[in-house]
């Protein structure tokens, strides 16, 4: 006998239909799984055997293939395993019913449970567009499932729950997604702990304020890594579309816990510098995202930024003009989104005190040459503020003062997201990050007097186009800060201010 049950692959972010066939003759016993299965996939036929044998089911004595199509496509994992077992059981003539408009991912144990599967969200939503009304996951994964409308999803702990839903004895509920209440951002962090470095914190208002990558370089102690990891706690709320887009990576990944069906907080990722070219932008045989698109929408903290290995840091540079990271293998080319916010955070120098105003450098000329030379001027280019986080002194320190919240901090930064979403209105441009020059003289209205400011310090610095470019989009991010729909020269100045830092340190 033949049956035909609908399933779904993966590649990437990116979704498709997988036909589960089965047919059932005379023959000798056997069990065989073609299609491009991997390793994964054909050692699906061991655990839906004995999954099958310890339900007290009988398994089917015949020869029996099973097909995935469409079979030019290479299949991994073991999600394949209940539709596997239901085209199994219903191809014998074990179990009766109309499946037709249903489909079934999940992975099988030994004694019938079935266990979660990475992917669903991204799964559900092309089932959706597939016009499948039902879709049976595992129940670890249910609520995830659930945020697509339009699809019924049922949460599915073992092959009894499954066989006796799709025969009438007794129905799964409906799964409904997660109700979640809201809670600020990295509870326990928060900029008030943080004592002085008043233009620390506020070029991080600006890069919060328009999505802007940012460099802190100071001696030890200062407060740089202090500072990078509160900045969840001032960015702007996430959209719904963006919560989907994050959701679906972090389920890719597996990264997705069992009770969470939404990220709702921007992520905060910080690898350590010793972290491979593919742990930071993807990769393996069937490519996996990285560090780089798991901060999307997010942060992406890089401490220690020299001490990353160059070829690491150079792979960098087209996702951050981009937002997208392409990676290639035989297998396919698969893109992963990666619109972050960079924080690099660096001392000056290999003992951390060049330029200290107390303490010597032991470090030769040499040795800062060399120790700063290891980023790249077209990736200093690629950052948009460079900001120097100087030593705190005894009497900030000391000061009963109390320093303003990451609340306040934070309601500026939605005010000028808001205005940036009215501007921005019916445009694929999320944040003043986002800009193309071909926008600016739509977006960027500036007086005189700044493109004066603006010119000058180009001409004396000998920028670079895309510095130009960087500039006048942390001006307009300044600007609306400010609630100012032109860029007038005291927001240019302050853009100039935040980007004249490189030339202490690279210039000389």
């Amino acid at each position: 006998m033949f049956r035909r049950i609908n399933s779904v692959g993966l590649f990437g972010m990116d979704s498709y239909l997988v036909n589960v066939e089965v047919d059932i003759s005379r023959g000798m016993p056997l069990f065989e799984i073609v299609g491009l299965p991997d390793t994964a996939v054909k050692e699906s036929r061991d655990r839906v055997r004995a999954a099958i044998k310890n339900s007290g089911i009988q398994f089917p004595v015949a020869r029996i293939t099973v097909n995935l199509a469409p079979a030019d496509v290479k299949k991994e994992g073991s999600l394949y395993d209940l539709p596997i077992l239901v085209a199994l059981l219903t191809a014998s003539g074990q179990v009766d019913a109309n499946i037709d408009e249903c489909a079934f991912v999940g992975e099988i144990s030994l004694d019938g449970k079935v266990r979660s599967v990475n992917g669903v969200l991204a799964m559900a939503t092309c089932l959706r567009d597939k016009g499948i009304k039902k879709f049976f996951v595992p129940i670890d994964n249910a609520k995830e499932a659930a945020i697509v409308n339009d699809i019924e999803v049922y949460g599915v702990s073992s092959l009894k729950d499954i066989l006796q839903h799709i025969t009438g004895q007794k129905l799964l509920p409906k799964a409904e997604p997660a109700k979640e209440e809201y809670r600020p951002p990295y509870y326990g962090l928060d900029f008030s702990d943080v004592k002085g470095q008043r233009a620390a914190k506020k070029a991080l208002e600006v890069a919060a304020a328009g999505g802007h990558n940012i460099l802190l370089i100071g001696p030890p102690g200062s407060g740089k890594s202090m500072l990078a990891k509160r900045m969840p706690t001032i960015l702007p709320d996430m959209t719904f579309d963006e919560s989907i887009e994050t959701t679906k990576i972090h389920s890719v990944a597996g990264l997705l816990g069992n009770k969470v069906s939404l990220i709702r907080q921007r992520p905060f990722r910080s690898p350590h510098h010793t972290v491979s070219i593919p742990g930071l932008t993807g990769g393996g045989t069937m490519p996996k995202p990285g560090e780089i698109s798991l901060a999307h929408n997010g942060v992406l903290f890089l401490d220690e930024f020299p001490e990353f290995s160059r070829a690491a840091l150079e792979t960098l540079r087209q996702p951050l003009e981009d937002s997208v990271v392409t990676i290639s293998r035989v297998a396919g080319t698969i893109a992963y989104p990666c619109n972050i916010t960079l924080i690099a955070a660096m001392n000056p120098c290999p003992c951390g005190f060049y330029g200290h105003p107390t303490k010597e450098c032991t470090c030769s000329f040499a040795a800062v040459n060399r120790y700063l030379n290891k980023i790249s001027g077209p990736m200093l280019d690629r950052i948009d503020l460079h900001v120097e986080v100087p030593a705190i002194n005894f009497e900030d320190l000391n000061s009963t003062t109390k320093e303003e919240s990451s609340a306040d901090i934070r309601a500026r930064v939605n005010k000028a997201r808001e205005i940036q979403t009215k501007r921005y209105k019916g445009t694929n441009i999320t944040c003043n990050a986002n800009l193309s020059p071909s926008q600016f003289a739509q977006y960027c209205q500036m007086t005189e007097d700044s493109k004066g400011l603006l010119g000058s310090f180009f001409d004396r610095l000998g920028l670079s186009a895309r510095a130009y470019d960087r500039l006048v989009k942390v001006a307009r991010t300044v600007a609306d800060l400010d609630g100012s729909e032109v860029i007038r020269v005291q927001h240019m100045a302050q853009a100039i201010q935040f980007r004249s830092l490189d030339r202490k340190y690279w210039g000389q």
